[in-house]
């Protein structure tokens, strides 16, 4: 019996650097963000879909890591949940959707 399938991978320092890893971790911590988001609210794909402008597929999508986050994006996303976004590249998620202080 095995304990820890996948806790053991180490990534090399060189994969780490890669163009490509980076993106595709960046279109992870994107991903979980907005799902992270939505679910805060309680929100269903459908209505940040509506919110956003965008169709359904497109929230699925965004939350699948199948898209790369541009700036209008973000706004946009930001704008429909709510929220502010907080982008570190220093962190570990790099995004988040914060919500706004009550004033």
């Amino acid at each position: 019996m095995s304990s820890g399938y996948h806790t053991g991978w180490q990534v090399p320092a060189e994969h780490r650097e890669d163009p490509a890893y980076r993106a595709a971790g960046r279109r992870m911590d994107f991903a979980q963000a907005v799902y992270d988001r939505r679910s805060t609210l309680g929100w269903s794909t459908a209505e940040l879909a509506r919110r956003a402008g965008m169709s359904e597929e497109d929230i699925e999508s965004i939350e699948e890591s199948g898209v790369d986050p541009t700036l209008e994006l973000l706004e946009q996303l930001a704008t429909a949940l709510e929220s502010g976004a907080r982008i570190d590249p220093r962190t570990s998620p790099e995004f988040r959707f914060e919500g706004h202080a009550a004033a």
